[in-house]
């Protein structure tokens, strides 16, 4: 059967347009790290909830310190220590001040804080040398939010930051979206257990450890059935089981067009409607996209840099869109190529690859050897090149496209 090879942003495209939500639940607060939100966060009280001091120091009346100067410095009398926490026991009268440290709260009548550091230290108090202005070294109460404002909105990924918001705001549960349950299954006569010997014409699987490693990177469980040999019937039913249990299942080997690659026969038995069977890009081209009644089969390269690629790519975002995201992508940024990479690219080409800060801006270069069947590129990069398709080679120095592996946030459209 011959394929038609689409474009990559397109074939991305048909797999988030068939993404279905999993649904929602309420989690406890300290459960929510990676998880989405399936409502906003609305501050229900300004942020700082009164006018605060923002250092350690003194609160003054801020008209007490005209004319202070190195020759004339003035002299207040302390009367008490405000913690954060704590109030002032009277409001502030002609030149008096309040220790306070940082946060607390400021004291009536006061309207200015005097670091400690800019005081001279008396039997009664301190004295300064410099006048304040009204409003000096305050941190006003809303300046951060404004009560009724929505500062996250549903569909965000919740960080340690969105954490501390939601603590902020006392939401000790949180609504989220569910996360999907994906179902692994590893193909080919050739594969042994990671914890077997090597034999002649075997190798061990990767791709499966690899998968639950990418899995797991993102918090998502996930269920193996392991390995299959290149057996039609045996394929159809443990898919078919998998299909039962999960709303994912992804699969690697048997996408080729191989005598033994039996992915398309088996979607074809199940009644699968494949998005797409080729992709026009290196490496994965093979990868492979159906859908059966909301649920989503990844027929990815049995090739571990193109299984790597391939679940990036396409499964990833895939995921982040069935919970809720509306950032699903891998970051990017640009970067400079360190070395040539004069290989034309007829498809669109993704190099496993390493950058970091030069003098002039990010530098990337491949990250060793990189045809599709490449394991040790995959263990050291941390990001992937991206080079456009109908090229003819690109030379040190020139700029490039790069996704960026293991980030926490990602972005909302796909553009390459």
């Amino acid at each position: 059967m011959l394929r038609k090879p689409i474009p990559v942003k397109e074939a991305v495209q048909l797999v988030i347009d068939h993404c279905e939500l999993v649904g929602t639940e309420t989690i406890p607060l300290e459960y929510a790290y990676g998880r989405i939100l399936a409502e906003p966060i609305i501050a229900e009280h300004d942020v700082p909830p009164f006018n605060r001091s923002a250092y350690d120091g003194y609160a003054i009346r801020a008209v007490d310190s005209v004319n202070a100067t190195e020759e004339q410095p003035k002299a207040f009398h302390v009367i008490g220590e405000i913690g954060a926490g704590h109030v002032g026991e009277r409001a502030l009268e002609e030149m008096e001040a309040y220790r306070i440290m940082t946060g607390a709260i400021l004291p009536e009548n006061a309207d200015a804080i005097v670091m400690l550091e800019e005081t001279a230290e008396t039997d009664e108090g301190f004295t300064i040398t410099k006048v304040y202005k009204k409003n000096d070294n305050i941190s006003f109460q809303g300046e951060d939010a404004k009560q009724g404002e929505i500062l996250i909105g549903e569909g965000s990924f919740i960080h340690p930051g969105t954490i501390a918001l939601l603590a902020t705001f006392g939401y000790a549960n949180v609504q989220v979206s569910k996360s999907p349950t994906v179902s692994i299954i590893s193909t080919g006569t050739e594969l042994l257990d990671v914890s077997e010997a090597l034999k002649p014409g075997k190798i061990r699987n990767s791709n499966g450890p690899m998968l639950q490693g990418q899995l797991a990177r993102m918090g998502i469980e996930y269920k193996s059935f392991g390995m299959m040999e290149d057996d039609l019937e045996a394929c159809t039913k443990v898919v078919e089981k998998a299909l039962t249990e999960s709303d994912i299942v992804i699969t690697t080997g048997g996408v080729s067009v191989g005598d033994y690659d039996y992915l398309p026969a088996i979607y074809e038995r199940l009644g699968a409607n494949v998005l797409f069977d080729k992709v026009m890009m290196r490496p994965g081209s093979v990868t492979t996209v159906a859908v059966l009644d909301n649920k989503i089969l990844f027929g990815l390269s049995g090739n571990p840099s193109a299984c790597f690629t391939g679940f990036e790519l396409f499964a990833r975002p895939a995921i982040l869109k069935m919970m809720g995201s509306t950032s699903p992508f891998i970051p990017r940024m640009k970067a400079r190529l360190g070395e040539d990479f004069p290989k034309k690219n007829p498809f669109t080409r993704f190099i496993r690859a390493k950058w970091e800060m030069g003098a002039s801006g990010p530098i990337v270069v491949p990250a060793g050897f990189n045809k599709s069947n490449a394991v040790s590129s995959i263990a050291r990069g941390n990001c992937i090149i991206v080079l456009p398709s109908e090229t003819e080679g690109f030379k040190k120095g020139m700029e490039v496209d790069i996704l960026l592996l293991g980030q926490e946030l990602g972005v909302a459209t796909w553009d390459l």
